[in-house]
């Protein structure tokens, strides 16, 4: 069975640079099968494991609605649909990755969608582990329908602002009956140390946290010049802090 990590959290907290740099640590460390999965609209997670997607899980859901009727003869539906999201699988040295693309549609075919899900749950077992990179509103999380979170982790900047809004989300899985084990706080660009009054709101709101990842002038200067984080080196501060949270949590 899978092990999967989700990663959650709004724009700008780096939850991205923590998925991409989870996937580079399970590689190295595991050197098993690792699937990366972009469940966030605003997809980047390509750009930050240093690959490219050319074709989303919504790209193919939008070409099968509006096609259904122009399936190749001699080929059932459940084989066309599962050719054509293989071909969205892009595959890696080390690791697949997969993008979702936009959630489903009001036009979209229940039928596609059971096929899809089904499809992908299938997929999703095949690997050791998997690394889901979330959007705040986690609907794609929401539409998995058998494989549970092992463990979420919820980004956050560090203001008052930013873990208040990773309570909400951790709220929001809750209100969802998302089945996930566990869920903790991660927190971005900390210079000096995490401030205790972030550390209280968190404790208060029964939050647990699992680590802070330093502000990084080395990870700063790879996002502005567009460089693969995974090619980070090991004596990157951001680095060291988000390998040693997942030394922590994550089952090997």
């Amino acid at each position: 069975m899978s092990y999967v990590i989700a990663v959650s959290g709004k724009g700008g907290t780096g939850k991205t640079t923590f998925a991409a740099l989870s996937v580079a640590y399970l590689v190295r460390v595991t050197g098993k099968a690792v699937l990366a999965v972009d469940a966030d609209s605003n997809a980047n997670l390509d750009y930050a494991l240093g690959t490219r997607v050319e074709k989303t899980i919504g790209a193919v859901r939008e070409y099968l609605t509006e096609n259904i009727k122009n399936m190749p003869a001699g080929m059932s539906k459940e084989v066309w649909v599962e050719t054509l999201l293989q071909q969205a699988l892009v595959e890696e040295k080390g690791f697949d990755l997969i993008s979702m693309g936009r959630p489903e549609g009001p036009g979209c075919y229940c039928y596609l969608n059971n096929i899809f899900r089904r499809y992908l749950d299938l997929m999703t077992g095949r690997y050791d582990y998997v690394v889901m990179d979330n959007e705040a509103g986690m609907e794609h999380l929401s539409r998995r329908t058998t494989t549970g979170v092992d463990v979420m982790f919820i980004a956050s900047d560090p203001t008052v602002r930013g873990v208040q809004t990773a309570l909400r989300i951790r709220d929001l899985a809750r209100e969802l009956k998302l089945d996930i084990r566990r869920m903790a706080l991660v927190i971005s660009r900390v210079r000096d140390g995490l401030p205790e009054n972030l550390r209280g709101i968190a404790e208060e709101g029964n939050l647990e946290i699992a680590g802070w990842v330093p502000d990084d002038d080395l990870l700063r200067d790879y996002d502005e010049s567009g460089k693969a984080l995974t090619d980070l080196p090991q004596e990157s501060p951001a680095r060291r802090a988000i390998e040693g949270i997942l030394e922590d949590y994550v089952k090997r």
